[in-house]
């Protein structure tokens, strides 16, 4: 045997709300565009990105604990209503 797997690794990131891993296909990435957090579904945004479930349970506790600055590195408070309108659609499919 040569010690490799025989499928894959599938990458894992933490979402910032629930602190849950998961699988990087099922959370959205978030960057800091000037003084918002916008959603990148295909993760090519350029900056520092941080990882969310597409729930609003998760995002709604993200909000509360204040991660968004921390995780992405801003100096002041983001503006989360675009986010919020992406994750509101996406959950109701």
């Amino acid at each position: 045997m040569s010690g490799r797997t025989p499928a894959r690794a599938c990458p894992e990131r933490t979402c910032v709300g629930c602190r849950r891993r998961a699988a990087k296909t099922e959370l959205l990435r978030i960057v800091a565009i000037k003084d918002a957090c916008v959603p990148d579904p295909r993760g090519t945004l350029p900056g520092r990105g941080a990882y969310v479930h597409p729930a609003l349970v998760c995002l709604d506790q993200a909000v509360r604990r204040r991660v968004f600055m921390r995780a992405l590195r801003a100096p002041g408070a983001l503006d989360i209503k675009a986010l919020r309108q992406y994750v509101e659609q996406t959950d109701s499919c």
